[in-house]
């Protein structure tokens, strides 16, 4: 075991990573700077945000440095001068390179958001719920320079519940990574840990999502549709159009009893505060909507001020 704390540099940006940044510093590890990414605009009036691990860490007291590239000579000095122990790595944003990964004594330590190897990648929380998996988890790992590709050090299993979003089992595994995250370290300190390779011949991958990838494919049966509205809430927000309307689906609910003829996406007769859906297998009724007026509304209150009559196709 070490006789002196272990010097850290935390990198890390969305809010996935602030509970690991809080754990760090209850738990008085020497965390003596944490990169970020360059504060961005954001929303509809384009102001500039500090990213939500900036926001915490000056908050706790720490030196942020904001790199627009890793790439260079400064950032690697800035870096060195540290002389790290373990670099600990939560959706930082940036691919660390070879030489960057070879600064820390012990290495790089990065928490990712599935049960490696499956679900590599930008978006392992959205993809698990569309794929409609009962669980899934996070791994601490040793970096490498390929993706998600390092040694496994620590898992833990997460159930998935019928009704999360990516929104709520977000919040469930950052808390988990970083109690996990906590835990690797310690094992690191009193060597209490062997990486295990990971079986590159299971490896999954989980792409990272774009806005239009939101666009509900109505041929798929009822139960996928659902999950995938599920898992792709809030971004980047399934979505299907009524003539040139864009409508927001926010929550609905499989009707696999239905059984109907009509094509997949066709408005079917159901009860009057209702809009039910014909899916490829099933139907779909939908729970929660968002129209062009920005309003997230119940469908029953949609309804009143915008009636769609049985037969309509969404596109």
């Amino acid at each position: 075991m070490l006789n002196r704390k272990l010097k850290i540099i935390f990198m890390g940006t969305p809010e996935f990573a602030v509970p690991s940044l809080q754990e760090l510093d209850k738990s008085h590890y020497d965390v003596t700077l944490v990169v970020t990414q360059p504060d961005r605009p954001k929303g509809r009036g384009r102001k500039v945000i500090p990213s939500s691990v900036k926001k915490t860490a000056i908050s706790l007291g720490y030196e942020v440095i904001q790199p627009v590239s890793i790439k260079t000579d400064n950032f690697k000095e800035i870096i060195q001068k540290h002389k790290p122990d373990i670099f600990v790595v939560v959706a930082y944003g940036h691919i660390l390179t070879k030489d960057i990964l070879e600064i820390p004594i012990i290495g790089s330590i990065n928490i990712h958001a599935s049960l490696l190897p499956a679900y590599r990648g930008s978006a392992p929380i959205q993809w698990a719920i569309i794929n409609r998996e009962r669980e899934t988890g996070v791994t601490t790992m040793f970096m490498d320079e390929g993706l998600d590709t390092g040694d496994i050090l620590f898992s833990s299993k997460l159930e998935i519940a019928p009704d999360d979003t990516s929104a709520t089992l977000h919040d469930r595994l950052a808390k988990l990574g970083a109690d996990l995250l906590v835990k690797t370290i310690k094992a690191i300190e009193t060597k209490e840990i062997i990486p295990v390779p990971q079986d590159h011949k299971k490896a999954t991958y989980a792409p990272l999502l774009k806005k239009n990838d939101g666009h509900i494919n109505w041929k798929k049966s009822a139960e996928d549709i659902e999950a995938f509205i599920r898992g792709i809430n809030p971004w980047p927000g399934a979505f299907t159009f009524y003539g040139n309307k864009r409508l927001k689906i926010l929550a609905s609910m499989p009707i696999l009893t239905d059984s109907t003829a009509a094509p997949p996406g066709t408005i079917i007769k159901g009860f009057t505060d209702e809009l039910r859906i014909a899916t490829g297998k099933g139907a779909l009724s939908i729970l929660k909507i968002q129209g062009e007026s920005g309003k997230q509304l119940y469908i029953k209150d949609f309804l009143r001020g915008c009636s769609i009559p049985a037969g309509t196709i969404f596109g």
